[in-house]
């Protein structure tokens, strides 16, 4: 009996990720508000009941979406860790995270609903994503602050906070005049322009 009651639980695990990536390709292309739950149900050759089971409502499943996004991100941003000095890391991290953005679209919607959020538990998500990157980078950001001297003087969550908004502000605008972003070169003038 258990192993029945294992294959089942396998195949309804593998049923949500299945619904996840194909919602996640509807949210990337149409954004969150585009999407319904008949559209997700549609694309999945399935009722909307069939979906119902799986997931409580499309803010549920667009939070998965999301979780998965700022996961593969932070591993992405993890990256930059491996390099020898803090600007050199600083940089990688600012390249890694413009080169993610630029590639994942559901990114940029997160990024464009956090101006005008739709729905409390993607905003709190949203948040939630953003608070882990902020802990990852701001104590790179206080390091540089300190080999400057300048730590007296200046805010590293500020800093941190500034740093992300221009990414974000970047991504943004490549986005919608779907230009290709130099992230190499970004990179460089935002640590020009904040250190």
């Amino acid at each position: 009996m258990a192993i029945i009651q294992r294959q089942q639980e396998n195949v309804i695990k593998d049923t949500k990720k299945h619904i996840i990536k194909i919602a996640s390709s509807l949210f990337s292309e149409y954004s969150y508000l585009g999407v319904s739950m008949s559209d997700i149900a549609k694309k999945l050759n399935i009722t909307k009941a069939a979906l119902y089971y799986h997931f409580t409502g499309k803010a549920e499943i667009y939070d998965k979406v999301l979780d998965g996004v700022f996961v593969n991100l932070s591993s992405s941003l993890e990256e930059s860790f491996s390099e020898k000095t803090p600007e050199k890391k600083l940089h990688k991290f600012i390249k890694n995270y413009l080169d993610f953005g630029f590639k994942e679209k559901n990114l940029i919607k997160a990024l464009m609903l956090k101006l005008s959020p739709a729905n409390s538990q993607i905003t709190k998500c949203i948040i939630k994503s953003r608070e882990q990157i902020v802990n990852l980078i701001q104590p790179l950001i206080e390091s540089i602050l300190s080999n400057k001297k300048i730590t007296g003087k200046t805010d590293s969550y500020l800093i941190t906070s500034l740093l992300i908004a221009m990414a974000d502000g970047l991504l943004l605008e490549y986005s919608f005049l779907n230009k290709k972003i130099n992230s190499g070169k970004v990179s460089n003038q935002i640590i020009a322009v904040l250190f």
